[in-house]
């Protein structure tokens, strides 16, 4: 198959439906991890233990549906989250250089670029998630209520309700972290591309298995989940709303992460950071290695289509 460079080709698309479709198999596959991680971030009382003993307590306090509550609009908003960043992070790579040219600098460049993008077009999405997700964790700074949160029948009801309710500008909450925290997939993808042009290189690409994958994308996000954890827990708290009684209900992202440190030490931007870990280790790792053999599936399935034309034609 010839291989046009641009943003708007047909290899971008495979490279971001593949993207959105590894995204969603992966988080639903370790989705009541992700549940274990809202949980020991926004909720106070609950004691930071290990994942295996807060998963059982969830499940014997609100049943075994609590695991999986919010998992539709989240997996709704992942596809379009990982759409939107696979095809700007690939398009941008085909418009500004050859595979000769690729280098960790620019993969981070890039992957930057593509999560400001990302960022600003679907943080919407993701302040209605985090309400869905905590329907039994009620803010105590009066953004929501457990009966208003009850009432989002689904992901554009919610973004309608906060914007009338709280005004428009509560849809972008948490968006500051949001976009120092584009940090993360870009290390994420500096790190996973630097070692799949390793391995292609050494092995070539029909020979990377993927288990290899996997392993390598656990890797990448493994490095810059421990980097920017501290940046995700306060941007869940400011997109949910905290239980702060001597701290603003407007407080921003200095000024909850100073309380946060005043307050708990350092160990309190980690709270939940062990959920979080295996979560996103496991996700990333199942995401990539999905991605990977479908955009390969449907590129072969391409080229195999393109030559049976040109066979055609002849």
């Amino acid at each position: 198959m010839a291989e046009k460079s641009g943003l708007f080709t047909y290899k971008t698309l495979v490279h971001a439906l593949a993207g959105a479709a590894g995204s969603v198999i992966a988080m639903g596959t370790f989705f009541p991890l992700d549940t274990v991680r809202s949980r020991l971030q926004l909720d106070e009382h609950r004691e930071a233990k290990h994942t295996l003993a807060v998963l059982q307590e969830l499940v014997s306090e609100e049943g075994f549906g609590t695991l999986y509550r919010g998992m539709v609009p989240v997996l709704e908003s992942l596809c379009a989250s990982n759409f939107v960043y696979f095809y700007t992070f690939h398009g941008l790579k085909a418009v500004k250089g050859r595979p000769s040219e690729q280098s960790a600098a620019r993969d981070l460049l890039l992957a930057s670029v593509a999560g400001v993008v990302n960022v600003v077009t679907t943080n919407p999405l993701w302040v209605v998630n985090t309400r869905l997700k905590m329907k039994g964790v009620a803010p105590k700074n009066g953004a929501t209520s457990p009966q208003d949160v009850a009432q989002y029948s689904g992901l554009l009801d919610g973004m309608l309700k906060i914007a009338h309710k709280e005004g428009v500008h509560r849809l972008w909450s948490g968006m500051m972290p949001s976009l120092i925290l584009v940090s993360n997939p870009a290390i994420q993808f500096m790190i996973y591309e630097a070692l799949k042009r390793h391995l292609h290189a050494a092995y070539g690409a029909d020979s990377v298995s993927g288990l290899v994958y996997f392993a390598i994308g656990a890797v990448a996000k493994a490095v810059a989940t421990v980097i920017t954890y501290p940046l995700q827990l306060v941007q869940t708290k400011l997109r949910h709303g905290h239980h702060y009684k001597d701290l603003p209900p407007n407080a921003g992202l200095v000024q909850m992460t100073l309380y946060i440190l005043k307050k708990y030490g350092v160990q309190g931007l980690y709270k939940g950071m062990e959920a979080k870990i295996l979560q996103t280790i496991l996700t990333a790792a199942l995401m990539f290695a999905a991605y990977e053999k479908i955009a390969s599936f449907v590129f072969k399935l391409l080229l195999s289509h393109q030559k049976m034309a040109v066979k055609m034609k002849h």
